[in-house]
Parts: structure tokens; sequence; C-alpha cells
């Protein structure tokens, strides 16, 4: 789940992590209101959406025009910005080019930046470990710094059973040029920043950029916050803080059913049990020619209406030109996956290719049922045949 940039901030300032004083606001009075609460002389618009780039970003219908950072010197102009951000769509790299549109702007004390730097928590699978990354190229991306110089890059692996302790966050301050009150102030920033990591089950946790400033401080300009879904039931007031708005609406409405969804680009909907056998589902269409729309797992106990929706949620996606059943049954019963499959099918009025390949418990069952549905579904043999199947019917129906 992620969250926005000042929802980010206000849960991190309390472990201790420093961020400049500011204020979220959905109307231009609003905006001005908070910005005559800060201190000054210079006050940052920022639209909240979630995606990066915000600065660099255009909004629709005016791409000359200014991105979603904006720099003030009132609260008049603070209202001012808000106003042209507010309800218009911000397109960045990372939205894509239907943008999203800002609901809210966040208004905050601007500071006198002497350096950028950057700071990321996430979990290393390689390590299974926290690691943690710091680099004295702050505000660039950091899969570009990755690329371009990945020797200015520091990382320090967290042994879970010590926590992040002194001497990693000396070690990072001293590797960022840190000298003098800045590193006292970075080891706080950063024991801080790895207890919210830890206290509230995040996936990652990225300050980009991490700025020192004139006096000595160090403080997160900008802040991001992914959090493992498994885990929200620890933390209603986290899960409180979902911006549904900003969100895929059929990932969303998948999560309400217990289905495991992600949308892609491709034009073949997939339904599959178990996602091992989803990803090789879509490795295969791949081989054979085509695209997979979208990553679907119904789990392994799934319900003939959960089936359904998801089969109804495969076709939401006005991209789907053909879908591809594909259930190994073990728990998961092919007879189950088959009356699911008919009976949206039926509801819909499907027009589109499908194919259904049943391996498992009950598939002669399954099988019987697709063939006395009366329906255009096509049965597969194997998963090669599956996937040549439907890449080919999609083609032949374009």
């Amino acid at each position: 789940m992620n969250i926005h940039e000042y929802q980010a901030k206000s849960l991190l300032t309390k472990f201790g992590v420093a961020v400049p004083k500011g204020g979220v606001a959905y109307t231009p009075q609003e905006a001005e209101t908070v910005a005559k609460s800060l201190a000054g002389p210079v006050y940052v618009v920022k639209a909240q959406i979630h995606a990066g780039g915000r600065g660099a970003g255009k909004f629709k219908g005016d791409e000359k025009g200014k991105g979603g950072v904006r720099l003030v010197k009132s609260p008049a102009d603070a209202a001012k910005e808000a106003q042209a951000m507010l309800g218009k769509v911000l397109i960045t790299k990372q939205t894509g080019a239907k943008g999203r549109e800002v609901k809210r702007i966040y208004v905050e004390e601007g500071c006198d930046i002497k350096r950028e730097l950057y700071l990321g928590m996430l979990i290393d699978r390689k390590t299974s470990r926290i690691t943690v990354m710091a680099s004295t190229e702050g505000g660039m991306e950091i899969e570009e710094v990755a690329a371009k110089t990945p020797e200015k890059i520091l990382k320090i692996a967290i042994d879970p059973t010590t926590g992040m302790e002194g001497f990693h966050a000396r070690r990072l301050a001293y590797g960022l040029k840190l000298e003098g009150k800045q590193v006292g102030a970075a080891v706080k920033f950063m024991l801080g920043m790895y207890k919210a990591f830890t206290a509230l089950d995040a996936s990652i946790v990225e300050i980009n950029p991490l700025v020192v400033t004139d006096g000595g401080d160090v403080l997160a300009l900008d802040a991001k916050m992914n959090f493992d879904d498994n885990a929200l039931f620890r933390h209603p007031d986290i899960e409180a803080m979902r911006d549904e708005a900003e969100e895929d609406p059929i990932e969303l409405e998948a999560g309400k059913h217990s289905l495991n969804y992600v949308k892609l680009d491709g034009n073949i909907g997939c339904m599959v049990n178990g996602a091992g056998l989803a990803m090789a589902t879509m490795d295969i269409i791949k081989l054979y020619g085509g695209e997979p729309a979208n990553f679907l797992d119904v789990g392994g106990g799934a319900t003939k209406e959960r089936v359904a929706t998801a089969f109804k949620l495969i076709l939401s996606d006005k991209n789907v030109e053909g879908i591809l059943v594909n259930i190994f049954g073990g728990i998961m019963r092919c007879d189950v996956i088959a009356e699911g499959v008919v009976a949206a099918a039926r509801e819909v009025s499907l027009e589109v290719p499908l194919v259904v390949r049943l391996e498992g418990t009950n598939v002669k069952l399954g099988k019987e049922i697709l063939a006395k549905s009366g329906l255009p579904i096509l049965a597969a043999d194997d998963l090669g045949d599956a996937a040549q199947k439907v890449v080919k019917a999609v083609k032949e129906a374009a």
C-alpha cells in the first residue's frame, strides 16, 4: 500500500525523523491558511499524487507550464498555485500518459539547501535483511545513479537480531561526507527512520532528496513510504490513510474479493491459480508472441462466485482481446472453475476468444461442464497448446 508524501512525513516525525513544517490543503483557501501558519518567507506548494517526478512533470493541456512542485513567496501566491494545480491532471514519468488528478496539495516551509543526498531503506531479497542505501547524488532517480555511477551508492544490510545501531548510521554519514553537527543529526535521522520502517511494517522508505541546510540540519525534503499489505491488520491507522482514488480500480475491486490482480499492458487476460503458475503462464504467452494483460491469481480455495468475479474483472479491461484460463486443480477443483467461468461468460456476453486448460481434481467433470455450456470455448491439452491457441485466436480476431 502506498501513501502520500504528507502522510509519510506525519508518520516519520513520530519517530524523530526531521521534516520541514507543512500542512495538507484541499482548496486554495486552505493552502493560504496553511502558508500563513508557517514561518516563510519562502513556501513550497506540492501536488500530492502516488507518483514520483512531480517537479519535472507537466499538467495535461499545459505541457509547457510549471510542474507539480512550485516555490512561492507569499500565502496569497500559495493559494494561486494551489488553484492552478487542484483538479488538474499531472503527468510524470511514473504516471504514464494518462496522468493522475491532483485532489490535494501540500504546503511546507522552504529551506536553505546546501546539499542534496539520497537515503532509502528496503527489504533486500538477496540478503533477507533490511538494506539501507545512501548516495551523495540526491534528487536523482536511484536507478539512474546505479546504472551510471554505482560506486556512489553506499549499502549496509542490517542484521535483524541487533537492528540498526549507531555505528551503521555513522558509517553512512561519513560516507556521505557529512561533518560536525551534521553527523549527529544524520545518525538520529537514520535510526528514527529504521524504527519507523520496522514498527510500521514498511516495505520501502525513501527520502529523496535528503537535504543538509546551511545551518547544518538534516531534513527529509521528500518522503515515500510503501507498506506490506499482509501486515495492515496490525495498523488500522495506516490502512485508514489509503487513497483509493490513486489506485487502479480493477486492482482495488480484486482486493475486495481476495484476488491477487496486477494490470499489465498486453491484450491477453490470464486467470490462473497459484502465483508461480501465473508467472509461467505469462512467460509462455510471451514466448508464443502474445502479451499478457494482467497477472491474476484466484488462489487455492476460490469459490464459483470468486472465479466469476475474477473473470468479469479481466473483461473490464478494455484492452483484453482474448482470455486464457489455466488451472491446475489441487485444493482448487476444476469443476468449480468451470462453473464460475461459464456463469461469468454468460453474464457478460463473452465476445472475445476464450481458451481453457484444466488439469487436476475433477478435471473430467470440469471439461464436461465447459463442453455442455454451448459457449465458444477452446479447450487446450497442455499449457503450450493453450498459449498457442489463445495467441492465434487473438491475432485472427484482430
